[in-house]
């Protein structure tokens, strides 16, 4: 239907089959996206903590991340549990996009380390 809806104001029709797998693949990102925020009603809540499943939580992964300075912390969690943007997470923890960046790429180099040692 997106590809209907825009398909008035398609300027190139030449390589027409690569715009519909471009508007495609973008409604299943918002649509990946969109069902992270829905809240699904369950009867019980998950066990988290000391009492989960072992697959389900990695404490030590977790104890590695919160051993990091707080913007890198911060950073890595708004990026990859959160799925933020960029910039997004500069705005949150006081910082430009590009620094924010950083924080994320210095933040997973010192858990890449941690975990190799």
């Amino acid at each position: 239907m997106a590809a209907l809806r825009a398909y008035p104001d398609l300027k190139d029709a030449t390589n027409l089959k690569s715009w519909l797998f471009t508007i495609a693949h973008r409604k299943a990102i918002d649509c990946h996206r969109r069902r992270k925020r829905i809240d699904i009603p369950t009867a019980e809540l998950p066990e988290t903590g000391e009492g989960a499943e072992p697959g389900l939580v990695d404490q030590g992964l977790w104890i590695r991340v919160r051993a990091l300075p707080p913007k890198q912390r911060s950073a890595v969690v708004l990026r990859y549990v959160e799925d933020l943007p960029y910039q997004t997470i500069g705005t949150v923890i006081g910082c430009s996009e590009a620094a924010a960046r950083q924080n994320v790429r210095v933040g997973l180099a010192r858990l890449r380390e941690d975990i190799r040692q």
